[in-house]
């Protein structure tokens, strides 16, 4: 029964001969964990084919699925926080705020760029949560503010992608005021008769979703995103009681008239161009 049992001990392969595909070709859906391969996640703008699952991405990869072959012009790239109370938690902020910048290759959590889509101009801030958590600051809220002070001087459409945990309490009050700020702005803008389209991703929480989350003239949302000022076990904790099925979803929040429509990812740079169409 030689077919059927091995006559050697085991297979021996030189280590020289051993194949291992290459970090960052495979990834795993969050959700259905089914494997994804890196290339066709690109092509399907970071959507998986099996369940639809909206993964998280980043500024860049939202720059080149919005923007014309994914041609930009970045604003005020160069823009880096202080550290105005000397904060200390289990470490300086000035030390975190270093080692967000080296481990993500980003000045802040925010950053906003000027290109063209369906050969549009637009300007689009685009919020980064590898970058502590997301959270508002002070780079970001004078980011925002520039960059609606940019577009009201050249007559452009802006939308604000959010992706947050909320206010980057390390800046305490400095952080709060940028919800102030960047409201006062986005009054200026909608004087001008400008566009806003805000689109909220997964997470939007905190003082973002209190502030310029919200604000837009029109508001979209990614499936299944998780919207709210406080988080859900936050608020279970707080009132005692089971919360619907569903709490805080983009869905539910739809639901309950917060949002305009729900949006797929593959047809977002669609849907925005067809709306800046109508409106301008």
């Amino acid at each position: 029964m030689s077919w059927f049992k091995r006559n050697k001990a085991g297979i021996n392969t030189a280590t020289e001969n051993k194949k291992e595909a290459p970090d960052g070709m495979w990834n795993k859906c969050p959700s259905c964990k089914k494997p994804l391969l890196n290339l066709e996640q690109i092509e399907n703008n970071y959507v998986c084919q099996y369940c639809g699952y909206h993964i998280r991405i980043g500024s860049a990869a939202y720059f080149s699925i919005l923007f014309d072959d994914n041609a930009f012009t970045e604003l005020f790239p160069n823009l880096t926080a202080g550290d105005p109370l000397h904060f200390v938690d289990s470490k300086p902020y000035s030390e975190r705020l270093v080692e967000s910048q080296a481990k993500t290759g980003l000045k802040d959590a925010l950053r906003t760029a000027h290109g063209k889509m369906d050969g549009r101009d637009i300007v689009i801030a685009c919020m980064d949560f590898n970058f502590i958590g997301g959270s508002m600051g002070s780079v970001v809220g004078e980011k925002i503010a520039r960059s609606i002070d940019y577009c009201i001087e050249h007559k452009l459409p802006f939308m604000l992608i959010s992706k947050s945990g909320g206010a980057r309490m390390m800046e305490a009050a400095f952080s709060l005021m940028q919800m102030a700020k960047t409201s006062a702005k986005l009054a200026l803008l909608s004087q001008a008769k400008l566009p806003y389209i805000c689109l909220l991703t997964d997470p939007t929480t905190g003082g973002v979703t209190a502030s310029y989350a919200m604000l837009g003239d029109i508001n979209i949302a990614e499936p299944g995103a998780l919207i709210g000022f406080a988080g859900p076990r936050v608020i279970k904790e707080t009132i005692k009681k089971d919360l619907p099925k569903g709490f805080q979803t983009s869905e539910f929040v739809l639901e309950h008239g917060f949002l305009d429509f729900i949006v797929d990812r593959r047809q977002l740079k669609e849907k925005v161009s067809t709306f800046l169409k109508l409106v301008q």
